[in-house]
């Protein structure tokens, strides 16, 4: 539609007020200087007014909540393609994830996740930007944009991982340009160190074995037949932003994950969460109790966790909060590259 036409229909509501007031307007001055005005005169001069009146204040209301509307639709579209939804199912895992987000309004705030099914494996990313909200949002897109390409492109984990952190300090530069363009004249700008991401980079090869780089966010849980197992792997990462990475990246390897076995990823907006009284969210209780009856459901999982969540907190989160969940359903698991399975042999016949 023109603009011109979409002005015409903002001003329509507005229309009939205007109208009203030009012509009241119109007969008071077109009365003469010396006429008196009588009580009835008075009462309808007080009517047209305040009619009036009502009518701008709802034709303003009116354009007002079409245009909120309008703002908050484009802003879900937004918010679901750079936070898309995972599928249901990823090349033989259940998946389930969610996020809630700290600022009102908003459905996708500083924290990431995403899931992939490429020749290298199955690769995962979680990963938290520091601060909550929609300034959060630039970081979370240009994560998310480089993982999505590098998870493809890169044969080693530690590839994808130092192109997530040339992605985060290209967003740091191009954020202080933006924010101080004086500053940055003619020298070149080194990011603030007020700025980072948190990130946890999963690998999940053909056979269960699973590796991972942790960029100082929260270790997983393994949930199965022994319950929540806390993952851990030595001491991780800096943060992306704040320092370079080291010249080795050497992926920590986990046991396979069995099928029935499943991976919790969470940020640490729900470890951290706490009740009016101050006492942390049991984060490790809650997922005891859901792994009792296996094989647990990954939507089962983030939804119990949420409304406990939700429960402790009294509704109040102070920080957003990603989870996902991610359910070995393979029959079976295979061999390990170069490795063969045992040859069946027939049986040598009797000898009479």
């Amino acid at each position: 539609m023109p603009a011109g036409r979409r002005g015409v229909r903002r001003l329509l509501p507005l229309g009939l007020p205007v109208a009203c007031g030009a012509a009241a307007l119109t007969w008071r001055v077109a009365l003469p200087p010396d006429h008196p005005e009588s009580l009835g005169e008075r009462i309808v001069a007080g009517v047209v007014l305040l009619s009036v009146g009502t009518g701008l204040v709802l034709g303003v209301r009116r354009q007002f909540v079409r245009e909120l509307n309008h703002v908050r639709a484009v802003a879900h579209a937004t918010q679901r393609v750079l936070l898309r939804p995972l599928p249901p199912r990823l090349d033989g895992f259940a998946l389930a994830a969610s996020q809630l987000s700290a600022s009102p309004g908003a459905s996708v705030g500083g924290d990431l996740y995403e899931a992939l099914a490429t020749p290298h494996g199955v690769r995962v990313v979680i990963g938290d930007v520091r601060g909550h909200g929609l300034p959060a949002i630039g970081a979370v897109a240009a994560v998310l944009g480089s993982f999505r390409e590098a998870a493809y492109d890169e044969p080693e984990l530690g590839g994808v991982l130092r192109r997530l952190d040339r992605a985060v300090q290209r967003h740091l530069r191009e954020r202080a340009r933006d924010e101080h363009p004086a500053a940055c004249e003619g020298e070149p700008h080194s990011p603030s160190s007020e700025e980072f991401v948190t990130v946890l980079l999963l690998e999940i090869g053909p056979d269960g074995r699973v590796l991972a780089l942790n960029c100082g966010h929260p270790w997983p849980y393994r949930l199965g037949t022994a319950g929540a197992q806390p993952l851990t792997g030595g001491d991780p990462l800096p943060p992306l932003g704040l320092f370079p990475l080291p010249a080795e990246l050497e992926p920590h390897p986990w046991d396979g994950l069995l099928p029935g076995e499943s991976l919790f990823l969470h940020t640490d907006g729900a470890a951290d969460a706490r009740d009016p009284a101050g006492r942390f969210f049991g984060l490790e209780a809650v997922l005891e109790r859901t792994a009792l009856d296996p094989p647990v459901s990954p939507a089962a999982v983030i939804t119990t966790v949420h409304s406990e969540l939700l429960r402790h907190t009294g509704g109040r989160l102070t920080d957003d909060v990603a989870l996902l969940v991610l359910r070995n359903d393979r029959s079976r698991v295979p061999a390990r590259y170069g490795e063969s399975a045992p040859r069946r042999t027939r049986p040598e016949p009797s000898r009479r």
